[in-house]
């Protein structure tokens, strides 16, 4: 009999929807064209491809398809925001913002940046792991190039009030730059409604392929964007090399089906989020959930354990797959700086799961992985 395995860490990457899988595979076999190659048919076939799938990724975030740049990923993505508009500025500029619980692909390149003589800033949250707006109403100045403010937190879920946040970036002429790789599919994302200039974001959050992503450029700013790499020219030139049909054209289908099962889907996620939290509460009462509750990705949920650590718990649940944090800080020595920043102890970061639940998961699922999760933890308590 085959062992029961339940699936619930998407916010590190999600299975690829059957549906998308079924879009791509005539560009792995039937037709292998380049793109760039307009002299035969397969060519321009793959060519209109690539143009019909970033019109459906564009339509997610409510952009024109001449905003949409394909790269490798949001990791990518981020770096060519906050590095390609920092070596396209001006001297009087020089001054980047962001938060203290960003990516790490968007940290980085800061630090990066600040080796560089650049000032950056990196701002405070609260304990539901919200910017801390008067931190960044003083420092906001005539020197400010760019903000990069993440949509939603990849540990917590907390969504930014990015609105409010982009209003008084604009007030000094800055750009307003996000990380959108856990929102983009799983809540509305409306560029200009939320004034944002660049956006990143991946497939592989949104049941798309790995391997490839986007980044929105408002029209303003492409003229301006110094690409990192050099090579054919493609993508505007802001991302050269030749095309991952496949993986573009999966893209596509990814996002169309998100926009339109989007919002029945939230409804569904956040039943099953609600109820997972509820069985775990009853049975574990010391249990605390991390984060915004009222605001906060609805397949998204940030567990701290009372006498458990979180990498033991884990170790021990082989049919339950859940994480301790970002997937790019996993097995790391340090407890994650997420969660300390927003006012937990290293004791308490290192007793932290994330759950992250999918478009897959069952109310089965949920009930199963309650109960298993339950009995671990009561296990591992007791042995301490």
């Amino acid at each position: 009999m085959k062992q029961r395995f339940v699936y619930m860490d998407h916010h590190s990457s999600t299975p690829v929807d059957p549906r998308v899988v079924q879009a791509m595979m005539p560009y792995f076999t039937d037709n292998p064209a380049n793109p760039s190659n307009p002299y035969h048919l397969l060519g321009r076939r793959a060519a209109d491809a690539v143009e019909d799938a970033r019109e459906q990724v564009a339509a997610l975030i409510g952009a024109r398809r001449s905003e949409v740049i394909f790269t490798s990923g949001a990791t990518e993505s981020n770096n060519i925001a906050i590095l390609g508009v920092a070596m396209a500025s001006a001297h009087s500029r020089r001054k980047v913002i962001t938060c203290a619980i960003e990516h790490k692909s968007v940290l980085q390149p800061c630090r990066r940046l600040r080796e560089q003589g650049f000032e950056v800033v990196i701002l405070p949250v609260d304990k539901q792991g919200h910017v801390n707006l008067d931190a960044l109403r003083q420092s906001l100045d005539d020197t400010t190039l760019l903000v990069s403010i993440q949509l939603a937190n990849n540990e917590i879920g907390t969504i930014q009030r990015i609105p409010q946040i982009s209003e008084m970036v604009h007030h000094w002429g800055a750009i307003m730059h996000c990380d959108g790789a856990q929102a983009v599919g799983k809540i509305p994302v409306r560029v200009d409604e939320l004034g944002i200039d660049m956006l990143s974001f991946s497939a592989h959050k949104l049941h798309g392929p790995k391997g490839i992503g986007a980044l929105f450029v408002g029209g303003r700013l492409k003229a301006v964007l110094t690409p990192l790499a050099w090579g054919g020219g493609q993508e505007s030139g802001i991302r050269p090399g030749t095309l991952n049909v496949p993986a573009i054209v999966g893209f596509g289908a990814a996002c169309q089906i998100c926009q339109q099962e989007m919002g029945e889907e939230a409804e569904r996620l956040r039943s099953l989020r609600d109820t997972l939290e509820t069985l775990l509460i009853e049975m574990l009462p010391s249990l605390q959930r991390n984060g915004d509750l009222s605001q906060r990705l609805p397949n998204n949920s940030s567990l701290t354990f009372a006498d458990v650590e979180a990498d033991a718990l884990l170790l021990n649940l082989p049919d339950v797959a859940m994480s301790t944090g970002s997937a790019c800080t996993s097995g790391a020595i340090e407890p994650s700086p997420v969660l300390q920043a927003i006012g937990l102890s290293r004791e308490a970061a290192y007793r932290t799961v994330r759950v992250g639940l999918g478009r897959f998961n069952t109310m089965d699922d949920v009930t199963y992985a309650a109960n298993r999760i339950v009995e671990a933890a009561r296990s591992l308590g007791a042995i301490r």
